[in-house]
């Protein structure tokens, strides 16, 4: 399992022009589901992903997580996060897991995340979406686990 945060100070989803999802100050975080993951490790993700230190304090330190500053986390599933490109130019995603498993696990992990006191809003698993974002920092990290 791995997650893609990025600290931004809006961000808007849409699927065919439509808008569906749009946050003020928080996190778009991309995660991608690899085959074999567990409900146990999602929930250690969004355990991992509500504590991060990668808001700045008034001393302008990275100290606060997203829910000691009140942000909201735009979740998006994104298999392509296990895309492998090292033999020739057509990345392979054979280490993702299948639709019905990762849009379970998914789920679970943005009601997990939800459960944690985090806001979160969705994006359409397996819709081509459209995310604007304006990303703050910029901060950008990479989990996995």
């Amino acid at each position: 399992m791995k997650f893609v945060a990025q600290r931004v100070s809006r961000a808007a989803l849409s699927v065919d022009d439509t808008p569906v999802s749009e946050i003020g100050y928080g996190l778009v975080v991309y995660f991608g589901v690899k085959a074999g993951d567990s409900e146990t490790q999602a929930e250690k993700s969004m355990q991992k992903l509500a504590g991060l230190r990668i808001f700045a304090d008034e001393a302008g330190k990275m100290n606060l997580s997203v829910k000691d500053v009140g942000g909201e986390v735009l979740f998006v599933s994104q298999f392509t996060l296990y895309g492998d490109a090292k033999k020739g130019n057509r990345p392979s995603f054979s280490e993702a897991e299948g639709p019905a498993r990762a849009n379970a696990l998914y789920r679970h992990a943005a009601e997990y995340l939800a459960g944690l006191g985090v806001p979160v809003k969705t994006g359409v698993f397996g819709a081509n979406m459209r995310i604007e974002q304006v990303c703050e920092g910029p901060v950008t990290l990479i989990y996995e686990n």
